[in-house]
């Protein structure tokens, strides 16, 4: 886990102040809210401790893809309603799981709001960093996000996701481009409809 905490500090030095005061969740709500579109760089630290990098695209509401870098070369895309796993390895096709019942969710929706009843798990700040820990208060089951920013401006950093099933998927992020041009055919799932699908 050295690499890993190394790649978590050098993403979040490079941008933090050498104090920063706790953002509030009204504060981070009103970003995410306004975080229309974005791009840039990601490195994910996975279950098992292997790393994979490659380029984000965020379109909100409900959009995201993520294109994984060789040797991966596998493609992950949320078109509103659905996740699907496009892996080139794979025989079966994509395969998809509904939106809803992922973590991701939760900073993907038209409007987020974290002051909402049971939605916030955890509110903490080390002196540089804020961290969120949130979940869909009416479905606790379906896992959970742990949001990391930094402020002045406020900015998305990290996310953690814990999901159904105990695994923890680390997203470090670079320095986001936002307010980008992104083409509504990035978010469509090749294939969609002939994978597994899951409830």
């Amino acid at each position: 886990m050295t690499l890993f905490r190394t790649l978590v500090a050098a993403a979040l030095v490079v941008a933090s102040p050498a104090t920063a005061e706790k953002l509030s969740l009204n504060e981070i709500s009103r970003y995410l809210n306004g975080m229309k579109t974005a791009t840039g760089e990601f490195t994910q630290i996975n279950d098992d401790g292997t790393i994979s990098t490659g380029q984000i695209f965020i379109k909100r509401p409900g959009r995201v893809r993520f294109e994984y870098n060789p040797p991966e070369k596998i493609l992950v895309v949320a078109d509103g309603d659905t996740v699907g796993i496009i892996d080139p390895k794979s025989n079966t096709g994509p395969e998809a799981y509904p939106l809803h019942r992922t973590p991701l969710k939760i900073i993907l929706a038209r409007n987020v709001n974290l002051g909402q009843e049971r939605m916030v798990m955890g509110h903490s700040s080390d002196g540089k960093t804020t961290t969120v820990r949130a979940q869909d208060p009416e479905h606790p089951e379906y896992g959970n996000i742990e949001l990391v920013f930094t402020a002045n401006p406020v900015e998305l950093r990290q996310w953690v996701i814990n999901d159904d099933a105990g695994s923890r998927t680390t997203v470090v992020l670079g320095d986001l481009k936002t307010g980008v041009r992104i083409d509504d055919g990035e978010f469509v799932i090749p294939g969609k409809g002939s994978g597994s699908a899951r409830d």
